[in-house]
């Protein structure tokens, strides 16, 4: 095999830049076996490391006609192949970069960094063979199967994975064009009034810092709650039709997949619809998404009395769950639902919240369960709706979390009304 490359250093190690077909990666490139551990218990631990995440990936290059991927890093057994230099000149521009990698001899390649694509992609070409001319990039380092080498090699390898950073949710929402969910949350953040300019913060975390005095809700708390809403819409269209093509894919797979524009907008229109009959039907979110004011946040959500629960992404959450349950369950529309809560007072400085969510001796939040916000929550607005394990999940989890000392833990559900 003789592929083209480009030559670099970095550190200590020298490496070759290339690409593969997907066949000579089928071909060439082997499973890590006993390159960087002679024990056979530790070989073992690092195949077991190779997860079915590799279906994952198949299934991707399957089905996902604009698909890409990182480079492969890949170790040369033994040692690297015979680098024929290429020397280019270029008006002022002469470098002994460029040149051919040459695998003489039957040389093994193993994946440092790649594994589950490696195994990924034999198994998608094991499938549909037409995908064999596909190429992926490939940096090729040497490995010397010597005490040094092993671990040399070991450390790289630890170094690759211990320091591969995962795309983070804020990246998903903000970038990817495949889940729905991030697709519409970011139209929510662009178009509906609720959430536009500075009322959802784009701080990296659920939670919002003590000085946002502008934002409604974050950005990661709005993605989960339209996460839930996307998985009750797919329960509704599946009662209307048990086997659409659609929901032959698992909820996590429907999430790789961009869907058909109709099914997008359907969602969407959804989404819309929930969140419209939350801002026109709750007064207090009204005035908050018109105010001109600086800081309209700051009565629902401060360190004195604490503000609204709806205010607080420990409670939006649970409180769109709960509405979204109460649908399902009596048939009501999130418009009548909603109305209803709209007349409850959800100040956490007031019973049933207080030592739920809020400490009122020390003035600050408590993450407490969003279970069991939403069973108090549910129980509020219809304790006949509560199926009988949510009454004993919820006299519990309060009784605990108020410290409820009566003599009769039943009559703990008093507390709430």
């Amino acid at each position: 095999m003789k592929i083209p490359a480009i030559k670099g250093r970095i550190g200590d190690w020298d490496y070759y830049i290339s690409t593969l077909t997907f066949q000579q990666v089928s071909d060439y490139v082997s499973r890590v076996d006993d390159e960087l551990h002679k024990s056979e218990s530790l070989k073992e631990l690092i195949q077991r490391s190779i997860t079915n995440n590799f279906l994952s990936i198949k299934k991707y290059i399957l089905n996902q006609p604009e698909l890409f991927f990182n480079s492969l890093v890949l170790a040369v057994y033994d040692d690297y192949p015979e680098w024929v230099e290429i020397e280019v000149k270029y008006n002022e521009l002469e470098t002994y970069q460029l040149g051919l990698l040459d695998f003489p001899s039957q040389h093994k390649i193993f994946p440092v960094d790649g594994q589950h694509r490696v195994e990924g992609i034999k198994a998608a070409l094991a499938e549909d063979p037409s995908l064999g001319e596909m190429k992926i990039s490939a940096i090729f380092i040497g490995h010397k199967n010597d005490e040094n080498g092993l671990k040399r090699t070991r450390r790289l390898f630890s170094t690759l994975n211990r320091y591969a950073k995962p795309v983070t949710m804020d990246d998903i929402i903000a970038l990817d064009e495949d889940d729905s969910i991030a697709i519409v949350t970011r139209n929510l953040l662009e178009n509906h009034i609720l959430f536009s300019g500075k009322k959802v913060t784009k701080s990296k975390n659920k939670a919002i810092l003590p000085d946002d005095k502008d934002s409604f809700t974050s950005i990661i708390t709005l993605y989960e709650c339209n996460k839930e809403l996307l998985k009750y819409h797919r329960k509704i269209l599946k009662r209307i039709n048990p086997k659409p093509l659609r929901d032959k894919k698992t909820f996590n797979e429907y999430l790789k997949f961009r869907p058909d524009e109709e099914d997008l907008v359907f969602f969407e229109e959804f989404c819309f619809s929930f969140w419209d009959a939350l801002l026109n039907n709750i007064d207090y979110l009204k005035d908050f998404s018109i105010s001109v004011l600086e800081e309209p946040a700051k009565n629902q959500r401060n360190n004195i009395d604490g503000g609204n629960l709806l205010f607080r992404p420990v409670g939006l959450l649970p409180f769109v769950q709960c509405v979204i349950d109460i649908n399902d369950v009596s048939g009501k529309s999130f418009e009548e639902i909603i109305t209803s809560f709209g007349q409850l007072n959800l100040n956490i400085n007031q019973k049933p919240w207080k030592q739920v969510v809020w400490n009122d001796f020390e003035k600050k939040m408590i993450m407490g369960s969003k279970t069991l916000i939403k069973y108090i929550l549910k129980y509020k607005y219809d304790k006949e709706l509560m199926r009988p394990f949510e009454l004993v999940n919820l006299t519990n989890s309060y009784a605990a979390a108020i410290n409820y000392q009566g003599e009769d833990i039943n009559n703990v559900l008093n507390e709430i009304i």
